[in-house]
């Protein structure tokens, strides 16, 4: 194809360009030459709306990769922060640079200098191809990631063990607050988180995804005891996701005493089927009276109560719950009962078992008393016993 601004076929058949200079070697030297004429001297506010744009088109491309609003948000922020401490391009951001910040000013927890990193590093590998080649021949920089082989962060295993209490110590901690419940200066207020936590000790659920759950999501006929939706957590960043959780038997008659003694008392409509199932106590007061559906609580109120219960109720070696580690104790205490570890994977809703084997770390399994039972089963059924 012939392109007439930079004479292509000029170049590759050796004839050079019009007018070029005696004594200039032909071939590699005019290649050059054309290098050297695709620079065009740019101002610097050039870049910075190249610098912006691309930063745009990013989350967009990340968008559209189905990731969701919160994760685009924290995708480049990282970037922005190294390059305003700096006040540098990306493409003048060298690695020495990125280890002096995150050695010193920006210098935080083992986790967070790893996740801000691996996100530096991503923006890069997009900046690389798809705007390498109209950065080079625009400002004649090349764009190359600042984070290589020496400064990449390695995870080292950020999670520490998690030991849930024992099933009778779980037990005892919510019959000691049920039956604290009745001297409660708030008693809705008091029996909701009561059975919010229990709820998550049964079902496995996480703080985040129970707050969302609304009256409607209650199917009380699907499964043997019934089930609810709730929008659980989406893998690598791609976004809530719906899928049902289990109630059990115990579940099932702890949420129906609730919605018919305790729900009714919030000050919203308790039978619209899109309010929350856990509301809060208090309605906007920007709205006023008018809104007839409460907002649902938030986690982080959930995790302050959950905490101070367990301070006042629970007895042991733990004495401090948070609402992962009952997910954990729902985890390790079903797996104990015999629940086997596919069930356990569908119960937490983990992709991979290796995730649900981490949730198992303080089980105590046996062995060899689960080898004599296949043992004796496998007997059974070759005797034609039932």
């Amino acid at each position: 194809m012939v392109d007439s601004d930079t004479r292509r076929f000029s170049l590759i058949s050796g004839r050079g360009l019009p007018g070029q200079p005696p004594g200039q070697e032909e071939g590699l030297a005019d290649v050059l030459t054309l290098q050297r004429r695709g620079v065009h001297p740019s101002s610097r506010e050039a870049e910075q709306a190249l610098y912006q744009d691309t930063l745009a088109e990013y989350c967009w491309a990340r968008d559209v990769a189905g990731l969701a609003p919160t994760t685009l948000n924290r995708l480049v922020q990282p970037v922005i922060e190294v390059c305003t401490f700096y006040d540098v391009l990306p493409w003048e951001l060298s690695s020495r640079q990125l280890d002096q910040y995150f050695a010193g000013a920006g210098k935080r927890g083992h986790t967070t200098v790893r996740k801000k990193i691996t996100s530096i590093d991503l923006y890069f590998s997009f900046l690389e191809q798809r705007y390498a080649g109209e950065i080079r021949r625009r400002f004649g920089a090349v764009v190359e990631s600042p984070v290589d082989a020496f400064n990449r962060p390695r995870h080292r295993g950020d999670f520490g063990l998690r030991i849930p209490p024992s099933r009778a110590e779980m037990t005892a901690f919510f019959a000691a607050w049920r039956q604290e419940l009745g001297s409660a200066r708030k008693y809705p207020v008091a029996v909701r988180n009561y059975v919010m936590a229990k709820i998550a000790y049964i079902s496995g659920m996480r703080a985040t995804e129970l707050c969302l759950v609304r009256l409607g999501d209650l199917h009380w006929d699907s499964g043997q005891w019934g089930r609810f939706l709730v929008k659980g957590k989406g893998a690598r960043g791609s976004g809530p996701r719906e899928r049902e959780a289990f109630m059990f038997a115990e579940g099932r008659e702890l949420l129906w005493w609730y919605i018919e003694e305790i729900r009714g008392l919030f000050p919203d409509d308790a039978l619209d089927p899109y309010a929350a199932l856990f509301p809060s106590e208090r309605l906007p007061t920007a709205l006023g009276a008018e809104v007839a559906i409460a907002p649902p609580i938030c986690a982080d109120t959930f995790r302050r109560s959950l905490r101070r219960a367990s301070l006042a109720h629970l007895k042991g070696t733990v004495t401090v719950l948070f609402p992962h580690l009952l997910r954990h104790a729902c985890a390790t205490h079903n797996y104990e009962s015999g629940m086997p570890l596919w069930d356990i994977q569908v119960l937490l809703r983990h992709t991979w078992p290796t995730t649900t084997v981490g949730y198992l770390a303080s089980a105590k399994a046996d062995p060899e008393r689960a080898s004599l039972e296949s043992s004796r089963r496998t007997v059974r059924r070759l005797s034609g016993e039932t």
